[in-house]
């Protein structure tokens, strides 16, 4: 192997589970968040060559995913090669794997843009770094994130 199929690789292994867990969290199911990885990581390659290095790789990284989750129910026609990917993370037989589904839960129930917000924010990325990968500045996401919490704390204590 040599070049840029050592590059994605190298990428993959990287970011893999970070990419698995931006498309379990737009899915409604683990079928869907598999479909939608195998989607990201497909746009991912055809985008490497094109990665101009105007941002840090990984804001990069997430912009194609998120780019490819939201977009995703436009067009549902993938083809799917099986990998290993899920990590225990998302096996509902142990606790983190339950925890992580109630977050799915509440997550699932905000619109896509809030959806990505908190999930960068989630993966303690700084507001400026968040608002170069959704289009917005980083004064707008503070306020976005005050509010998008206040949806989830609703959500999680409905009255």
């Amino acid at each position: 192997m040599k070049g840029p199929e050592q590059a994605f690789e190298l990428l993959v292994k990287e970011y893999k589970s970070t990419i698995y867990s931006i498309c379990y969290m737009f899915a409604q199911n683990k079928a869907e968040a598999d479909d939608l990885f195998q989607e990201a990581l497909i746009n991912l390659w055809q985008g490497s060559c094109g990665f101009r290095g105007e941002s840090s790789l990984k804001s990069w990284v997430y912009r194609v995913t998120l780019n490819t989750c939201i977009s995703y129910k436009r067009k549902k026609k993938i083809t799917t090669v099986d990998i290993d990917i899920a990590p225990d993370a998302f096996s509902e037989e142990s606790a983190e794997g339950r925890q992580t589904r109630m977050l799915h839960d509440r997550i699932s129930q905000l619109g896509p843009m809030d959806r990505a917000i908190i999930l960068l924010w989630l993966e303690n990325m700084p507001y400026d770094e968040i608002g170069a990968i959704v289009g917005m500045n980083a004064k707008a996401i503070g306020v976005r994130l005050v509010r998008i919490k206040e949806k989830l704390k609703k959500i999680s204590n409905p009255e």
